[in-house]
């Protein structure tokens, strides 16, 4: 046993019972640190616009402080920009963190002193977790890689900022560092396939023991490596152990990337954000990922059909119930207070608090009133897929509404790795599926105001070419699920194989 890897099983023992002990405290540590925020941030220019100093509960809360999205809190974040201190959170941020959002342009998150502890040791408190739950410590020793943004920052007003992936990097910790691939230069390079082909380079002759990134930039890497050695990355890699991976859904990628493994490997998922790291999986027997509540952040759930109501219900952790969906909304300590970040979730338990992300609150489709969601989308598609033994490389869908007196339908656009020889058959899996999660849907087929989704097959490597000819290829880019109108569908026309298939 090497040492990194002896000195990790004590520290994986002490950082399990701390988490199980947190997981028996969790509601009050929500309380604590939903009083501390309020305490801390009360001299702030937003705490004394909002009353911080005379509120005592959060029923207080609810009353002064509206959920907002970025978009409402930009005119605060203008003000930290200029240079202006106390703004949010006391002081200013140490970072912020650069993310482009669908409808708000660039963002710009702050990081503060108090809240960068919370993205660095949930990461490290994740991989400990399954230290000790699995005994498996020996990929410590080994080469890791973590497929990320560019580790350069610029300056905003004086701060620095760049992409979360990028500020994580530089407080890897030290004793990590001489595991830590790629390069510095190699992570700086912003052309994504160029950036690939070094990591590829980079990496192809060591010992790769844990990978780690967004599933379909992980593909890709492992494309790379398969056309280069003409291997499976399980037999390139032989001690490959753990992949860890987050930022989307895995199941719609989990075939496609075990088959390039070639054999089982253990998987550590992850549910990071710019605005907070919020869950993590902390155990390979049980569903979902474990909130975390004890990390500088107080959550609140909304029912994800009130989020966009005037006055919707704002639940704390003790009120919430298994298998509801709600709209993720939260306050840090660095600053953001009743934030919508966009994300719906739901419980799979509360003993503990365990969390599967079911979608985006403005991913979704109503154009016909069904409000799809993403969980329900990837459910159908997965379940058809599965059936027939088919992958899927990437898909998105997005609503037809007809104009010529037909009946309007759901488009999906789908990259296959292999194609199902009945594109007809399978079609009418994935609608029928899709019925049985969706009383609205099912009622909008049944009634006759929709017809049957209709499928556009997407090239080879389309959605890659797609996000390319948009400038989002590579790093924390994904595409979306749903989409409430055609925009995506329309760019990704140049895409799509001649022979499309519908429903007559």
């Amino acid at each position: 046993m090497k040492i990194k890897s002896f000195f990790a099983k004590p520290f994986a023992g002490y950082i399990n019972k701390q988490i199980k002990k947190s997981i028996e405290t969790a509601v009050e540590d929500q309380q604590s640190i939903f009083n501390d925020l309020i305490k801390t941030a009360s001299k702030t220019v937003f705490g004394k616009e909002h009353g911080f100093a005379d509120i005592k509960t959060h029923e207080d809360f609810v009353r002064q402080v509206p959920i907002r999205d970025y978009e409402e809190f930009k005119p605060y974040i203008e003000k930290i920009k200029e240079g202006k201190h106390n703004i949010l959170w006391k002081g200013q941020p140490i970072y912020f963190a650069k993310t482009s959002g669908t409808t708000s342009g660039v963002k710009y998150i702050p990081i503060t002193k108090d809240s960068i502890p919370n993205h660095i040791n949930t990461a490290r408190n994740a991989l400990l977790m399954y230290m000790s739950e699995t005994g498996n410590t020996k990929f410590a020793d080994g080469k890791m890689i973590f497929l990320s943004g560019s580790p350069e920052l610029e300056r905003i007003g004086g701060i620095p900022t760049g992409r979360l992936s990028g500020i994580v990097n530089h407080h890897v910790p030290k004793y990590l560092r001489a595991n830590q691939l790629p390069n510095y230069e190699t992570n700086c390079i912003e052309e994504w396939e160029t950036k690939l082909d070094k990591i590829v380079q980079e990496t192809i002759e060591q010992n790769m023991t844990l990978i780690s990134g967004i599933p379909p930039w992980m593909q890709m890497y492992f494309d790379r490596l398969a056309e280069k050695s003409g291997k499976k990355i399980g037999d390139l890699f032989p001690n490959f152990s753990v992949m860890v991976q987050g930022g989307v859904n895995f199941e719609p990628y989990k075939a496609k990337l075990n088959e390039s493994i070639g054999r089982k490997i253990d998987c550590i998922e992850l549910y990071p954000a710019s605005e907070g790291f919020f869950a993590f999986q902390d155990s390979q027997e049980a569903e979902g990922l474990l909130l975390n509540t004890d990390s500088g952040i107080f959550f609140e759930f909304v029912p994800a059909g009130e989020i966009f109501n005037e006055n919707p219900t704002r639940l704390t952790l003790k009120d919430v119930k298994v298998g509801e969906n709600y709209a993720l909304v939260i306050s840090n300590n660095a600053g953001l207070w009743a934030y919508n970040i966009g994300d719906t979730i739901k419980f799979v338990s509360t003993n503990p608090y365990r969390i599967l992300v079911t979608g985006r609150t403005k991913h979704f489709i109503s154009a016909f009133g069904e409000h799809v969601i993403g969980e329900e989308v990837e459910a159908a598609l997965m379940k058809a897929a599965n059936e027939e033994n088919i992958h899927i490389t990437e898909f998105t869908v997005a609503p037809m509404i007809s104009t010529n007196g037909g009946k309007s339908y759901h488009e999906w656009f789908i990259e296959f790795e292999n194609a199902p020889t009945d594109l007809n058959a399978f079609a009418r899996k994935i609608d029928d599926n899709l019925r049985t999660k969706n009383v609205y849907y099912d009622d909008l087929i049944a009634g006759n105001i929709l017809q049957q989704l209709k499928i556009a097959p997407v090239k080879k490597n389309g959605f890659i070419d797609y996000m390319k000819s948009v400038g989002k290829l590579g790093g924390q880019n994904k595409v979306p699920r749903l989409s409430n109108d055609r925009k995506i569908a329309e760019e990704l026309q140049p895409f799509i194989l001649n022979n499309r298939i519908a429903f007559a």
